[in-house]
């Protein structure tokens, strides 16, 4: 290899095949709170974020279902008017998280060589309300009326793409479009640039905001959504024997993950470790889960392979459980097979709602927090346990448990199936 070619290689190397992967950033905008750390504060004070819909169209348009999980936050709370104003509200979450999880990390785009720094955001639906709002233009008052700014503000590589323009990202920018795991599917993503040497840092997550009038009017239609009006709060019942299907949510979750030596070098704060990935598909349905959980417990299984770890390392779960009859029963199904009977399970949706895209990433901060804190929120609305699950399932309040690994799961419509394990740092 000449020296010209030698100085153009990647830095990483066979060395940075074999370096662990560390969490150095979080962030986050949620509807539980505005930040990680309020967000974490108020699941673990058993707090809800689902409530009725501030807006009148779910009950206009005659919708069974007029709650969800908003934003405790309103972004235009948070950005510049103008800012906010050419993004649509999934890329505003997006930016608000990153930017947190950036001067978390203590980084700077000047200490950060551009060329080493990726960025990968996932997302499920993307630019939803531009769609609506920009068709809406469209029909009435016509084409002059319509945002030049519209495609890129629907595209669902917009939040990446805004975040990795905002960072002067080089290494590579990428949007995982895989339903509700595309924002774990992100952090895999992620993981795989570093362990290839392809990047020093990378900004992943998943952002997603589809509380909107199309999407809730699908998810009714496939009668997948809680109709528990009455008692908002209650809706969403991940686990219980009467759940009556998820509650939509909305928000944004982004860490930075870097090579522990890159991270060691420069003195920086570590989370955790992101130890393993696995990623598979069912190749069964486009919406409904393998009932046998073959696809999930692969994922499981790859990601305790990659992270070098046994099923006896990992004493809890965090689960998808998005609170639907089918869904939560199998995944606990693919727990047994892939891990065993004695990891401790929670549930996030029951506060968080259910996020689409943005889910897993959350989940993955609120599962390396269980790490560093040992302790494991309980799982909002857990009344009466359903009698196929055999696990046992933080209740009522959190469970203080010392933690050296943990498991985050994510799925998604059309089979995804992702599976995060992560270790103390």
């Amino acid at each position: 290899m000449t020296a010209e070619a030698a100085s153009a290689a990647p830095k990483g190397g066979e060395e940075g095949m074999s370096n662990d992967i560390v969490i150095t950033g979080l962030g986050a905008t949620t509807p539980l709170g505005g930040d990680v750390t309020s967000t974490w504060d108020a699941l673990l004070a058993g707090k809800s974020g689902v409530d009725t819909i501030s807006a009148s169209w779910p009950k206009d348009l005659g919708l069974p279902t007029w709650i969800a999980a908003e934003l405790a936050v309103e972004p235009a709370e948070v950005l510049p008017r103008v800012e906010a104003r050419r993004l649509d509200r999934c890329e505003q979450v997006a930016v608000i998280a990153s930017r947190q999880a950036w001067a978390d990390s203590g980084l700077s785009t000047d200490s950060v060589d551009p060329d080493r720094l990726g960025v990968v955001i996932g997302t499920g639906i993307g630019g939803a309300h531009t769609l609506l709002a920009q068709d809406d233009l469209l029909e009435g008052p016509g084409l002059r009326k319509v945002s030049p700014l519209t495609v890129p503000m629907l595209m669902p590589n917009g939040p990446a793409a805004h975040v990795g323009i905002e960072l002067k990202a080089r290494a590579g920018v990428h949007a995982p479009v895989s339903a509700c795991a595309s924002g774990a599917e992100a952090i895999a993503w992620a993981y795989r640039m570093l362990k290839a040497g392809e990047a020093d840092v990378v900004v992943a997550g998943g952002a997603e905001a589809a509380i909107a009038p199309i999407t809730m009017a699908g998810f009714c239609q496939a009668r997948t959504m809680s109709t528990n009006n009455d008692e908002p709060t209650k809706a969403s019942r991940p686990f219980d024997v009467h759940r009556d299907g998820f509650v939509l949510g909305e928000g944004a979750g982004i860490m930075v993950l870097e090579l522990e030596e890159h991270a060691k070098a420069r003195g920086a704060k570590i989370y955790a470790k992101l130890a393993g990935i696995g990623t598979s598909s069912d190749g069964y349905h486009i919406t409904a889960p393998d009932p046998e959980g073959a696809g999930q417990s692969r994922a499981m299984t790859a990601a305790l392979r990659t992270g070098g770890l046994s099923p006896e390392d990992i004493g809890h779960v965090n689960c998808h459980a998005t609170s639907t009859s089918v869904g939560d029963v199998t995944e606990t199904v693919a727990i047994r097979k892939a891990i065993g009977e004695h990891p401790v399970l929670t549930a996030p949706k029951g506060a968080l709602g259910h996020m689409l895209g943005a889910a897993g990433a959350v989940e993955a901060i609120v599962t390396i927090l269980s790490i560093r804190d040992s302790v494991i929120p309980a799982t909002l609305n857990l009344e009466e346990l359903d009698p196929g699950v055999v696990h046992d399932v933080v209740a009522g309040e959190p469970r203080k448990v010392d933690l050296k690994a943990a498991l985050n799961d994510s799925f998604g419509f059309g089979g995804h199936n992702v599976a995060l394990a992560f270790t103390s740092a």
